[in-house]
């Protein structure tokens, strides 16, 4: 990827939705650390944004694309988590984390796509989970049906989009230590899961921000429909 400030990527606008958050910073700051100009839409950010709201997130995509006139590469990392069993679930919780993690990203992607196509250049990343594939817990089930959802929409766009120059992929972190995991995870269960990973160490929000620094890069122009598992082997795919 050609970086610096003469360099092509220089004049790239990443945007990054849940950068204020632990994964979401370390993914911002490799973004920058790569010569883009990284925009953070989030509830306290460079631009303020709702996500889930139909309305305002498309007034968010629309500020971006009027500051900064355009967005080259989109990542959405905003993740809701309430959690809920089947027992449990109801409407207002399903569409809440379903409005967060799955809908927001439909429409960022169809504000964004169009001046994406028409430079012929174009990246999106979708941060989902590897709890797709290994569940680790029935509360979680909102969640990992909106990650699920979320790869069912990469693969869908990656067909649909490639012809114009567009790849879409998708980072799926296992538990990484951070301070909102903390909070729900204890030290044993961090240790557990570490002895479950063929890398016996625990994650950090700088291996997922790697990976998506990779697929968001010139490097990765032949990717497109594919999900990196940055969770130290612990699924195998």
């Amino acid at each position: 990827m050609t970086t610096g400030s003469g360099g092509r990527d220089a004049e790239r606008v990443a945007v990054v939705t849940g950068g204020a958050g632990a994964i979401g910073s370390a993914i911002v700051a490799g973004l920058r650390s790569g010569g883009y100009r990284v925009v953070v839409v989030d509830r306290d950010a460079d631009i303020s944004a709702d996500l889930a709201l139909e309305a305002d997130t498309r007034r968010a995509a629309a500020e971006v694309l009027q500051r900064y006139g355009r967005c080259d590469v989109l990542v959405h990392a905003a993740a809701a988590f309430n959690a809920a069993t089947l027992a449990e679930v109801d409407a207002a919780t399903w569409r809440h984390v379903q409005a967060v993690n799955v809908e927001s990203a439909l429409w960022l992607a169809q504000a964004f796509t169009p001046g994406m196509a028409e430079r012929g250049f174009g990246r999106i990343v979708f941060i989902t989970s590897d709890t797709l594939w290994d569940p680790p817990a029935p509360m979680l089930l909102p969640y990992i049906a909106s990650k699920g959802a979320l790869t069912g929409i990469m693969r869908t766009l990656a067909r649909a989009l490639g012809p114009d120059g567009i790849t879409v992929t998708a980072v799926a972190p296992g538990l990484t230590d951070t301070p909102a995991a903390r909070t729900v995870n204890s030290d044993d269960e961090f240790a557990a899961t570490v002895t479950r990973q063929a890398l016996k160490r625990p994650l950090t929000p700088a291996d997922t921000a790697a990976a998506v620094a990779f697929l968001a890069s010139d490097a990765a122009t032949a990717m497109t429909g594919q999900v990196l598992c940055a969770d130290g082997g612990l699924v195998l795919r």
